[in-house]
């Protein structure tokens, strides 16, 4: 073989090579694995709404294998699809395939295995069921409710309509716009106030203080204050009272009896007291002897007898 011929053979086989890893690669991208053995069974579904090459087919919630291929079958008007499964997964006679829409719309296809002992050959067609999915019976369920619904919504809107229309809707969102002003004005006042207050609440504080210093110092004086009156009433405590009043009121008894004595007019002191003539004795007495005293002074030599030796 000659060079160009080697070449072209190498060529060739590296095309091949590279299309058969291109394949293995998208194949593999779906998430079919050529290198992995597997069993191939069929199913036929009147409509497959969100199936798709590589859908997983679970046994109570374990995938076992996957759909491989979707094709239309032209005789039958059916949908055929060839399912995948794991070289060991043996299919009893009897087995089902549930076919169902999840929430969001993706398909899912349940296997459902026979209790039979004996098995279905490789190739074979698996019988299928068509369950509702929760969408689907969320729109059953919910449609004709929806349907008694719209003629309410439809005058719910048209009631909503004329409320908007009316005039006084207007004129209540000027006034809010108005009050939203007023607030808006309020709020800066009181920003205002707080920044006032926050200047002066230090000079409030430090006359707090002083008020405290003030009130310590006259609770300080009270103190001392009451420790004097203590003092004074424990001294007086020790003061002899009982005795002073006792003399006191023996005194004030004598006093009692004197004035009674100078009262009655049968009593010496009262006859001194109360007698007229006695009185005017004494004051013409007491004149007689004014008289002779101012006769001594003019005439001493009357009543003075002086002798020289």
């Amino acid at each position: 073989m000659n060079p160009t011929s080697k070449k072209n053979v190498l060529i060739g086989l590296t095309v091949v090579v590279s299309i058969c890893i291109l394949y293995w690669g998208i194949e593999y991208l779906k998430g079919i694995n050529l290198l992995k053995p597997a069993n191939f069974y069929y199913a036929k579904f009147e409509k497959v709404n969100g199936l798709t090459v590589a859908s997983p087919v679970t046994v109570n919630g374990f995938k076992v294998g996957q759909v491989r291929e979707i094709t239309y079958d032209y005789d039958t008007n059916q949908i055929s699809v060839e399912l995948s499964f794991e070289k060991g997964l043996k299919i009893p006679d009897g087995s089902t395939i549930t076919f169902s829409n999840e929430l969001l719309g993706a398909a899912a296809l349940q296997l459902n295995l026979g209790a039979s002992k004996t098995y279905m050959e490789v190739g074979s067609v698996i019988p299928t069921q068509m369950q509702e999915g929760l969408m689907d019976k969320v729109g059953n369920d919910m449609m004709p409710a929806l349907v008694s619904i719209l003629p309410k919504v439809d005058s719910i809107v048209g009631s909503v309509n004329q409320i908007l229309a009316n005039p006084a809707i207007a004129a209540s969102v000027t006034r809010c716009d108005a009050i939203t002003r007023e607030l808006a004005a309020s709020s800066a006042q009181l920003t205002e106030l707080m920044a006032s207050l926050n200047k002066a609440i230090p000079g409030m504080v430090h006359n707090a203080n002083g008020v405290l210093a003030n009130a310590n110092a006259l609770t300080g004086d009270l103190r001392t204050t009451t420790g004097n009156l203590n003092t004074i009433t424990g001294n007086l405590k020790e003061l002899p009272l009982d005795t002073t009043l006792n003399r006191i009121n023996a005194t004030l008894a004598n006093v009692q009896r004197l004035t009674a004595k100078l009262n009655n007019e049968n009593s010496s002191l009262g006859m001194l007291l109360n007698d007229k003539k006695l009185y005017q004795n004494a004051t013409s007495t007491v004149a007689s002897l004014d008289s002779l005293l101012q006769d001594v002074k003019k005439h001493p030599k009357k009543y003075v007898t002086i002798k020289v030796f």
